[in-house]
């Protein structure tokens, strides 16, 4: 077995460079993954996998598996990533991933029945719980516009606890771009005001969608705000002013599902009515 790396080799600095500047990944398309049940997932979903460190501690079959993904797997000592890799706690293995482009227009024809564009959201926690939220309503893809998070932050890929790996994803897209991708598929695009718009569980969100989220701080520029196609507002009884972005885009995206859902069973149930065969005319039954 090859000695362990240090802190020192190139393959630590690079893990150490891609964790913590945004530039570096974009300059090297490439990407961290930090701990074993990302790895696991990432491998599951076929992300392209470059190299892997891993401490003492990494299970040997994730390992295994990628190395059979082509990955280079090197070894360190125990307690070295925590000097390279964003987190507080690392998880024993730490992996460069290939970053891949998808252009707004790709990810409008991945839509599916909901889409998220996420204008200048900027916690990497609040990006993630996005992510991860869409894909569990059954979006297809997630846009990420006018200086948000980088979606493939360490702390956005984890939050994301995967979803980031099989979502369609858009970084650094334009905001206008995105909602014309989407207006040429015609998709059509909700937004939030905190108070004064329809209320969210009466706008039709029976799909496909494409659920429009403003920044923590600021909300919607007006700009974007003016150019979808309906607002919607989620009411509040308490003394709260407004609600997270991750909370109040989830809400949206269950409302989505749920709606979705309905019209599904009330198509069940007319097709059932349809397939009920008529009685015969004149038939009595005894």
């Amino acid at each position: 077995m090859a000695e362990p790396i240090g802190a020192r080799h190139q393959s630590m600095q690079r893990l150490r460079r891609l964790s913590r500047r945004r530039s570096a990944r974009t300059d090297e398309g490439a990407f961290v993954i930090d701990g074993p049940t990302l790895l696991a997932e990432a491998l599951d979903a076929g992300v392209g996998l470059e190299e892997v460190v891993a401490e003492p501690g990494c299970p040997e079959t994730v390992l295994d598996r990628a190395r059979a993904a082509g990955a280079v797997v090197r070894r360190t000592y125990d307690g070295a990533l925590a000097r390279v890799v964003d987190t507080v706690t690392p998880r024993a293995v730490a992996a460069v991933a290939s970053l891949t482009g998808t252009s707004p227009s790709d990810a409008a024809a991945r839509t599916g029945p909901l889409a998220l564009v996420l204008v200048g959201v900027a916690d990497p926690g609040n990006a993630g719980t996005l992510l991860r939220s869409a894909e569990a309503a059954g979006a297809g893809a997630v846009m990420f516009c006018d200086d948000a998070v980088d979606p493939y932050a360490p702390k956005c890929v984890r939050s994301s606890a995967g979803s980031v790996f099989r979502l369609a994803v858009v970084r650094d897209a334009e905001s206008g771009t995105a909602l014309r991708a989407l207006a040429a598929r015609g998709i059509p695009t909700v937004a939030t005001l905190a108070r004064g718009a329809q209320l969210y569980d009466a706008a039709d969100l029976a799909g496909p969608v494409a659920l429009v989220l403003g920044s923590e701080a600021h909300g919607l520029p007006g700009a974007v705000a003016a150019a979808v196609d309906s607002v919607v507002t989620i009411p509040m009884e308490g003394r709260t002013e407004s609600l997270n972005v991750g909370m109040a885009g989830t809400i949206l995206c269950f409302e989505a599902l749920r709606q979705r859902r309905l019209r599904r069973r009330g198509h069940e149930q007319g097709n059932r009515l349809d397939e009920t065969p008529p009685r015969a005319a004149g038939c009595t039954t005894t």
